[in-house]
């Protein structure tokens, strides 16, 4: 059996829905033009847009990334770690974020856990993003820019943050290496 991508469990859901792909766009506020490269071409720009995609479909964000139930525990273990989704800010450039979603099969769960590789290519595009909602990380390796309205913070390993995601932020990779960081995002129902 192959693994579903992204963009194909998006389109599943909003046929599941009947939504067409400009209602789609409608009720997100997404660009029709968007909505079709999501579902296509599998590119992702940031969590923000996904989250509208699924708050407009009316499913959490985790749904899009879960294909099997799990007990309570859920536990991941290292090697069974598997990259859920790659961030890029268009499809002309390389992959600056690499997301390995930790708590893929717990459906319940109000919170979606992450272990992220920060590569080199997300100090080029400092967007901001906002959506709603809460964010904490904790650096692992290599150093990270945090960017949270008007404020730039460099963080170290064993640095965290825990801030409102309503806020334009960016987070990235400094120093032109990459880093790693666990990230838990909480989006309220």
């Amino acid at each position: 059996m192959t693994k579903e991508k992204l963009g194909e469990r998006i389109k599943k859901f909003r046929e599941m829905n009947e939504l067409s792909r400009q209602d789609l766009a409608e009720r997100s506020g997404l660009s029709l033009d968007f909505i079709i490269r999501l579902e296509t071409e599998n590119e992702y720009p940031s969590l923000g847009p996904l989250l509208k995609v699924a708050r407009a479909i009316g499913v959490r964000l985790g749904t899009f990334l879960d294909d099997e139930v799990s007990k309570d525990p859920l536990v991941i273990r290292l090697d069974e770690r598997q990259e859920e989704l790659s961030m890029q800010a268009s499809k002309k450039k390389s992959v600056a974020l690499r997301f390995y979603g930790l708590g893929k099969g717990k459906i319940d769960r109000h919170m979606e856990p992450f272990f992220v590789k920060l590569l080199p290519e997300s100090e080029q595009d400092k967007s901001l993003s906002s959506h709603e909602g809460e964010e904490f990380i904790v650096v692992v390796s290599g150093k990270v820019e945090l960017i949270y309205g008007k404020e730039t913070t460099i963080l170290e390993p064993g640095d965290s943050a825990y801030y409102n995601s309503i806020v334009p932020h960016h987070v990235g990779s400094a120093g032109g290496e990459p880093a790693e960081i666990y990230a838990v995002l909480y989006f309220p129902e």
